[in-house]
């Protein structure tokens, strides 16, 4: 089965923390993470970590990586998707205070697996992992230690639905998807894809009388909906300044990449290279109108 886990290079992407302390920085500042670091540059994860705008990390330790069996942790690493995957199932795609989490809740990483949160007299848990420091601030994020390495299940596929189900800040666009029955179009594991994915926030900055007409009109927010799709899988190292690709709709959209960030048409990504077995998914910060 095509796992195809989080190649997210976004050093691609114009995006800069100046002066800023990230979730990566914490992580490369502490004795305690060489092996994390190492594996999280090796990956080119660490450019995610430095540039997305709001993450959790749970950061095992290097004690953590020690416990790993040996001849798994080599397979681990020499296979660039499983390490990928492994990796961005450390990682929530939004700021997850101790204070946020409660016993038995089930969060989607941005692997697309879920981590399970136990709280009981012994301490906290992610899946069979103890936090063992939690609540290290970021300007883009936090991290929470960790005394185990989590590891996902095997042989589960994940579309580019998923991706989108899963995240909180995509609640409005899983909605219309499922309205229209585009949902199961990008469930279909033998088709591939890119989504650029508008978030809760930029459908609600459209003005409220075009999105009723556009939700009111089966036809249009259809037409909408896949302007928002390639056919094809777009990674960012895909991309180039002045590019027009074709989507499902019929109509191009422009690629504009400058010192501002990258755009299609005139939205921005915020988070590139979010990958699926069936495509990958790029959020942005705007709705796209053909």
């Amino acid at each position: 089965m095509k796992k195809l886990i989080y190649a997210t290079v976004l050093s691609l992407w114009a995006f800069t923390f100046v002066n800023a302390q990230t979730v990566m920085d914490v992580i490369s500042d502490s004795p305690d993470h060489n092996t994390l670091e190492q594996v999280l540059t090796l990956s080119g994860l660490d450019g995610v970590l430095e540039t997305a705008d709001s993450l959790t990390v749970f950061a095992p330790t290097d004690d953590a990586f020690n416990a790993v069996d040996s001849a798994a942790l080599a397979e681990i690493v020499g296979n660039p998707a499983l390490l990928d995957e492994v990796l961005l199932y450390h990682v929530l795609g939004f700021e997850a205070l101790s204070t946020d989490l409660a016993d038995g809740m089930e969060v989607t990483t941005l692997q697309g697996q879920d981590v399970t949160i136990t709280i009981n007299a012994d301490g906290v848990f992610i899946n069979d992992a103890q936090v063992t420091m939690a609540d290290i601030p970021a300007d883009n994020g936090v991290v929470h230690v960790i005394d185990a390495v989590l590891l996902p299940a095997e042989d589960e596929t994940t579309t580019v639905f998923d991706i989108i189900d899963g995240s909180d800040d995509h609640l409005t666009l899983t909605a219309v998807l499922e309205l229209t029955g585009l949902d199961e179009v990008l469930s279909n594991p033998d088709d591939t894809f890119t989504v650029f994915a508008p978030t809760d926030d930029a459908f609600d900055a459209v003005d409220s009388t075009a999105l009723a007409e556009i939700l009111g009109n089966p036809d249009l927010l259809e037409a909408v909906l896949l302007y928002h799709v390639l056919g094809f899988e777009a990674l960012s190292t895909d991309l180039a300044d002045g590019m027009e690709v074709t989507t499902l709709q019929g109509q191009d959209v422009t690629i504009t990449i400058n010192a501002d960030g990258v755009f299609i048409n005139d939205a921005q990504v915020t988070m590139a290279d979010i990958p699926a077995d069936n495509g990958v998914v790029h959020v942005i910060d705007a709705v796209l109108l053909p």
